[in-house]
């Protein structure tokens, strides 16, 4: 029987996820964000629908991205040097959070809805002015043409959503955080599942277990100040 989890009940051990569907591990009626920040320090995530209790999950494998496995293709290295060339786009860092989550949310093709409800929303939009919640941004003069959002906390970030609404603007958001993460001393991104978009640029799956290890380590050492990082387009 799935867990539910009451306002003051621990989430289970990540090892009680069910194999199918994989890593669901228990329900909840509230998004706090207490519960956010106790979920991503023990490798926990919240992912359902409208309609649905909140499900909490933690699969096995898990997909990350080792920031020294990048993968920069041909054709968005081509990409990047035309958008430095020509001064396209520009990245910028929490400037814009509420509108990249919005963007994340907007229907997409394929898709019948989103899993990234007005709850969704208002918790990492509370995570975010408390400092634990970072957004990137990709910028066509003042059009907001791709970014992403996520969790850090420690040394640790965790990825969340992404979008894109020029070619390549996701991929290059993505390029330009991993680049500034791995010069303030993070080592790895969290993808949560495999796709074949996040395989393409390096990522990987590993084992929960290894994967849980290493998130305990890297959530206990110092964040760095978020308000002085500096991002930038990635050269090529």
């Amino acid at each position: 029987m799935l867990a539910w989890l009451g306002t003051e009940d621990p989430l289970p051990d990540p090892a009680r996820a069910w194999q199918v569907p994989n890593g669901l591990l228990a329900a909840s009626a509230q998004l706090s964000v207490a519960r956010l920040l106790e979920a991503y320090r023990r490798g926990i995530f919240p992912w359902y629908t409208s309609g649905q209790p909140v499900l909490w999950w933690s699969p096995d494998p898990r997909m990350v991205l080792h920031l020294p496995e990048l993968r920069v293709s041909r054709s968005l290295r081509k990409t990047l040097r035309t958008a430095q060339r020509e001064a396209r786009w520009r990245v910028t860092l929490d400037v814009g959070f509420d509108r990249v989550m919005r963007e994340c949310a907007a229907p997409r093709a394929g898709q019948d809805g989103t899993w990234i409800t007005e709850d969704i929303r208002a918790g990492y939009g509370a995570l975010h002015r408390l400092g634990f919640a970072h957004s990137v941004e990709v910028w066509n003069d003042e059009r907001l043409v791709g970014g992403l959002y996520g969790v850090s906390i420690g040394r640790m970030f965790y990825g969340e959503s992404m979008f894109a609404r020029e070619p390549d603007a996701s991929k290059a958001a993505l390029v330009a955080l991993a680049r500034m993460l791995e010069a303030h001393d993070f080592s790895v991104i969290d993808c949560q599942q495999s796709t074949r978009h996040l395989a393409s640029l390096g990522a990987r799956e590993i084992p929960r277990a290894a994967f849980l290890e290493r998130v305990d380590e890297l959530v206990r050492q110092p964040a760095p100040d978020w308000r002085t990082m500096r991002i930038a387009l990635p050269h090529a």
